[in-house]
Protein backbone atom coordinates (compact mmCIF):
# COMPACT_ATOMS: atom_id res chain seq x y z
CA UNK A 1 0.00 0.00 0.00
CA UNK A 2 1.09 3.32 -1.04
CA UNK A 3 1.17 7.01 0.77
CA UNK A 4 -0.94 8.52 -2.12
CA UNK A 5 -3.52 4.95 -2.11
CA UNK A 6 -5.97 5.59 0.95
CA UNK A 7 -8.17 2.59 -0.14
CA UNK A 8 -8.81 0.42 2.53
CA UNK A 9 -9.60 -2.83 2.42
CA UNK A 10 -9.33 -4.66 6.11
CA UNK A 11 -8.92 -3.47 9.44
CA UNK A 12 -5.78 -3.90 9.79
CA UNK A 13 -5.46 -1.24 6.82
CA UNK A 14 -7.67 0.86 8.78
CA UNK A 15 -5.31 0.84 12.00
CA UNK A 16 -2.12 1.65 10.01
CA UNK A 17 -4.05 4.69 8.84
CA UNK A 18 -5.12 5.68 12.18
CA UNK A 19 -1.60 4.70 13.87
CA UNK A 20 -3.89 4.27 17.01
CA UNK A 21 -3.06 0.23 16.39
CA UNK A 22 -3.71 -1.14 20.21
CA UNK A 23 -1.13 -3.41 22.21
CA UNK A 24 -0.53 -7.10 20.56
CA UNK A 25 -2.46 -9.62 22.79
CA UNK A 26 1.38 -11.21 23.20
CA UNK A 27 2.40 -8.71 25.43
CA UNK A 28 -0.19 -9.50 28.20
CA UNK A 29 1.18 -11.97 31.18
CA UNK A 30 0.15 -15.62 30.82
CA UNK A 31 -3.30 -16.26 32.62
CA UNK A 32 -4.81 -12.66 31.72
CA UNK A 33 -6.94 -10.99 29.39
CA UNK A 34 -5.33 -8.18 27.91
CA UNK A 35 -6.83 -4.72 29.85
CA UNK A 36 -9.75 -2.62 27.33
CA UNK A 37 -10.25 0.17 28.46
CA UNK A 38 -13.91 1.21 29.72
CA UNK A 39 -15.34 4.45 28.00
CA UNK A 40 -18.52 6.03 29.37
CA UNK A 41 -21.80 4.20 27.48
CA UNK A 42 -23.33 7.90 27.11
CA UNK A 43 -21.88 11.34 27.91
CA UNK A 44 -22.94 12.62 31.27
CA UNK A 45 -25.37 15.25 31.08
CA UNK A 46 -25.19 18.42 33.08
CA UNK A 47 -26.42 18.65 37.08
CA UNK A 48 -29.71 20.61 37.41
CA UNK A 49 -30.21 22.42 40.74
CA UNK A 50 -31.60 25.33 41.64
CA UNK A 51 -30.62 28.29 43.54
CA UNK A 52 -31.08 27.00 47.40
CA UNK A 53 -28.73 23.46 45.93
CA UNK A 54 -32.14 21.18 44.97
CA UNK A 55 -32.74 18.92 42.41
CA UNK A 56 -36.78 19.42 41.00
CA UNK A 57 -38.44 17.33 38.89
CA UNK A 58 -42.17 15.81 37.96
CA UNK A 59 -43.14 12.55 38.16
CA UNK A 60 -46.54 11.29 37.00
CA UNK A 61 -48.42 7.58 37.53
CA UNK A 62 -51.75 6.32 36.67
CA UNK A 63 -53.73 10.31 37.71
CA UNK A 64 -51.24 11.54 40.26
CA UNK A 65 -48.94 13.66 39.52
CA UNK A 66 -46.47 14.69 41.97
CA UNK A 67 -43.55 17.57 42.03
CA UNK A 68 -40.53 16.74 43.81
CA UNK A 69 -37.41 18.26 45.18
CA UNK A 70 -33.90 16.40 46.37
CA UNK A 71 -31.23 18.08 48.59
CA UNK A 72 -28.47 16.36 50.70
CA UNK A 73 -29.85 15.44 54.41
CA UNK A 74 -30.31 12.74 56.67
CA UNK A 75 -32.92 10.81 54.19
CA UNK A 76 -36.14 12.35 55.39
CA UNK A 77 -39.53 12.04 53.12
CA UNK A 78 -41.91 14.83 53.23
CA UNK A 79 -45.39 14.06 51.22
CA UNK A 80 -47.70 17.38 51.61
CA UNK A 81 -46.66 18.41 54.28
CA UNK A 82 -46.46 15.25 56.52
CA UNK A 83 -43.84 12.38 57.08
CA UNK A 84 -44.00 9.62 54.86
CA UNK A 85 -44.71 7.02 57.44
CA UNK A 86 -48.28 9.19 58.26
CA UNK A 87 -48.86 9.77 54.34
CA UNK A 88 -48.04 6.21 53.21
CA UNK A 89 -49.42 4.15 56.49
CA UNK A 90 -49.07 1.00 54.01
CA UNK A 91 -44.89 -0.22 54.46
CA UNK A 92 -45.69 -1.17 50.74
CA UNK A 93 -46.07 1.88 49.95
CA UNK A 94 -42.80 3.30 51.75
CA UNK A 95 -40.98 0.40 50.23
CA UNK A 96 -41.93 1.88 46.37
CA UNK A 97 -40.80 5.41 47.24
CA UNK A 98 -37.07 4.40 48.65
CA UNK A 99 -36.63 2.02 45.36
CA UNK A 100 -34.62 4.59 43.63
CA UNK A 101 -32.46 5.20 46.76
CA UNK A 102 -31.74 1.58 47.56
CA UNK A 103 -30.37 1.01 43.42
CA UNK A 104 -28.78 3.98 43.55
CA UNK A 105 -26.89 3.32 47.20
CA UNK A 106 -27.41 6.36 48.44
CA UNK A 107 -30.11 5.48 51.52
CA UNK A 108 -30.14 8.02 54.05
CA UNK A 109 -28.19 10.45 52.02
CA UNK A 110 -31.34 12.87 50.97
CA UNK A 111 -33.95 14.87 52.46
CA UNK A 112 -37.11 14.78 49.94
CA UNK A 113 -39.55 17.30 49.94
CA UNK A 114 -42.49 16.46 48.01
CA UNK A 115 -46.63 17.68 46.72
CA UNK A 116 -48.59 15.11 45.00
CA UNK A 117 -51.97 15.70 43.61
CA UNK A 118 -54.28 13.37 41.77
CA UNK A 119 -55.07 9.48 41.76
CA UNK A 120 -55.12 7.42 44.40
CA UNK A 121 -52.42 6.45 47.00
CA UNK A 122 -50.85 3.57 45.00
CA UNK A 123 -50.59 6.26 41.93
CA UNK A 124 -49.33 8.95 44.49
CA UNK A 125 -46.41 6.46 45.54
CA UNK A 126 -45.72 5.21 42.08
CA UNK A 127 -45.44 9.54 41.01
CA UNK A 128 -43.23 9.76 44.22
CA UNK A 129 -41.44 7.32 43.20
CA UNK A 130 -41.01 8.25 39.46
CA UNK A 131 -40.23 11.87 40.69
CA UNK A 132 -37.29 11.33 43.24
CA UNK A 133 -35.77 9.25 40.58
CA UNK A 134 -35.92 11.89 37.45
CA UNK A 135 -34.44 14.19 40.66
CA UNK A 136 -31.55 11.70 41.30
CA UNK A 137 -30.52 11.77 38.04
CA UNK A 138 -30.19 15.36 38.02
CA UNK A 139 -28.39 15.68 41.27
CA UNK A 140 -26.01 13.24 39.82
CA UNK A 141 -26.17 12.74 36.31
CA UNK A 142 -23.24 9.35 37.02
CA UNK A 143 -26.56 7.26 38.45
CA UNK A 144 -28.68 8.22 35.45
CA UNK A 145 -27.75 4.52 34.09
CA UNK A 146 -28.42 2.80 37.30
CA UNK A 147 -31.72 4.44 37.80
CA UNK A 148 -32.56 4.15 34.02
CA UNK A 149 -31.50 0.20 33.89
CA UNK A 150 -34.02 -0.36 36.83
CA UNK A 151 -36.56 1.15 34.44
CA UNK A 152 -37.81 4.02 37.15
CA UNK A 153 -36.91 6.87 34.74
CA UNK A 154 -39.68 5.62 32.39
CA UNK A 155 -43.21 6.60 33.11
CA UNK A 156 -45.81 4.11 33.39
CA UNK A 157 -48.12 4.80 31.05
CA UNK A 158 -51.12 2.34 32.24
CA UNK A 159 -54.22 3.73 32.95
CA UNK A 160 -57.33 3.03 33.72
CA UNK A 161 -59.24 2.02 30.79
CA UNK A 162 -62.59 3.78 30.42
CA UNK A 163 -66.02 2.90 30.90
CA UNK A 164 -68.05 1.73 27.47
CA UNK A 165 -71.48 2.64 27.14
CA UNK A 166 -74.38 -0.60 26.78
CA UNK A 167 -71.49 -2.02 29.51
CA UNK A 168 -71.23 -2.37 33.31
CA UNK A 169 -67.70 -1.19 33.45
CA UNK A 170 -65.05 -1.42 30.83
CA UNK A 171 -66.17 -4.39 29.69
CA UNK A 172 -67.93 -5.92 32.10
CA UNK A 173 -71.75 -6.51 30.45
CA UNK A 174 -74.88 -6.57 32.65
CA UNK A 175 -76.08 -9.33 34.23
CA UNK A 176 -78.11 -11.84 31.50
CA UNK A 177 -81.35 -12.76 32.43
CA UNK A 178 -82.95 -15.42 30.62
CA UNK A 179 -86.34 -15.24 31.72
Amino acid sequence: MSDTDTSVSSLSDLKDLTGNAPAPAAEAPEGEAPATPVAPSAPLRDQEIDAQGRAYATGRRKDAVARVWIKPGSGKIIVNGRDQEVYFARPTLRLVINQPFQIAERDGQYDVVATVKGGGLSGQAGAVKHGISQALAKFEPALRGTVKAAGFLTRDSRVVERKKYGRAKARRSFQFSKR
